[in-house]
């Protein structure tokens, strides 16, 4: 009994001493100018493997110049930057072979059906065709287009040709996968059934790199994330450890007129009242006291909510996530 207590301990031990793996993305000093303006400020970055990391940030914060650099399409103008261990600089061919990319923008060739667009994409790869034609049929049933695999673009919904787009980054079977905006646009239900495939493909061990203007969508995704405004990163940790640390934990939104209410909430300990746009946003961590000053205004429209990212966001920096 001992003996096996004995090395139970030891392999806990030898468990707690492995080395987390390297991170997938690293970053150092980072730094993009375009002419007298800092796009990129000298940022330090690590996207671990498996799993997905966000980028977020308002418009202008740095967010697309950043994923240019890690895809070699613009390069630094100081610091240091790896993927897969690799100088982008000197090694981009070697990396982007082991990257899918899903843009913002739909772009299949209209000329092509839906499976000779994903089997034209395979030969940028070079990958043989014993391998490109079971691949198409596996992407096809795991996007739910394998009946439409035969059927021209123009005949696909703003959804289904999203979904070639995410099979087609897929081609390749790639260890990292950057989406840009993947369900910008798109209706509820397929917005849900594409996160539910980014969670299995999460799970597969792939590592995904996300940016979105749908704090919601970064909330469910997102193991851990960046906030970024002009050009640094003002915030990192996951969803629910920057909520905790940079907000309160229950908000009142009231739209309208917010001096009469300010008067009213006046002396309540604790309260903080942000005003954005015509919606007033009382954060606190006592609700019952701010619900009691509200419920003496006759016909008052408020609505309660537990506080989500995008309070983090107004907080750090200072306007939502559109935000100019």
């Amino acid at each position: 009994m001992q003996d096996r207590e004995a090395t139970t301990r030891l392999l806990a031990t030898d468990a707690a001493r492995q080395p987390s793996p390297p991170p997938v993305v690293r970053a150092r000093g980072l730094t993009k100018a375009f002419g007298e303006r800092l796009a990129v400020r000298g940022i330090d970055l690590d996207v671990p493997q498996g799993g997905c990391f966000g980028f977020l940030g308002p418009n202008g914060a740095g967010k697309t110049t950043t994923l240019r650099m890690i895809l070699g399409q613009s390069p630094p103008t100081a610091g240091r930057l790896e993927v897969f261990g690799l100088p982008v600089s000197t090694h981009i061919a070697e990396i982007r072979a082991r990257i899918g990319v899903v843009p913002q923008a739909d772009n299949a060739d209209p000329d092509f059906t839906v499976a000779e667009n994903l089997r034209m994409y395979a030969r940028y790869f070079r990958l043989p065709a014993a391998v490109v034609k079971p691949r198409i049929r596996e992407l096809l049933e795991f996007m739910e287009l394998a009946e439409r695999a035969d059927e021209p673009i123009k005949s696909l919904s703003g959804g289904m040709k999203r979904r070639l787009t995410i099979a087609r980054a897929l081609i390749n079977d790639p260890e990292l996968i950057i989406l840009d905006e993947p369900t910008t646009g798109l209706d509820p239900q397929v917005r849900r059934m594409i996160w539910n495939r980014l969670r299995q493909l999460g799970r597969a061990g792939k590592t995904l790199l996300l940016t979105t203007h749908y704090l919601d969508e970064a909330e469910r995704l997102c193991h851990d994330l960046v906030v970024m405004d002009d050009g640094c990163i003002v915030a990192q940790g996951a969803p629910a450890e920057l909520i905790a640390a940079h907000v309160e934990p229950q908000v009142v939104e009231i739209p309208g007129d917010m001096a009469r209410i300010r008067g009213l909430l006046d002396g309540i300990a604790g309260l903080r009242i942000e005003q954005v746009g015509e919606t007033g946003y009382c954060y606190t961590s006592e609700l019952a006291p701010v619900l009691q000053k509200l419920g003496e205004v006759p016909g008052l429209r408020y609505l309660h909510r537990p506080t989500t990212l995008e309070d983090v966001f107004l907080r750090i920096t200072g306007h939502g996530l559109r935000g100019g």
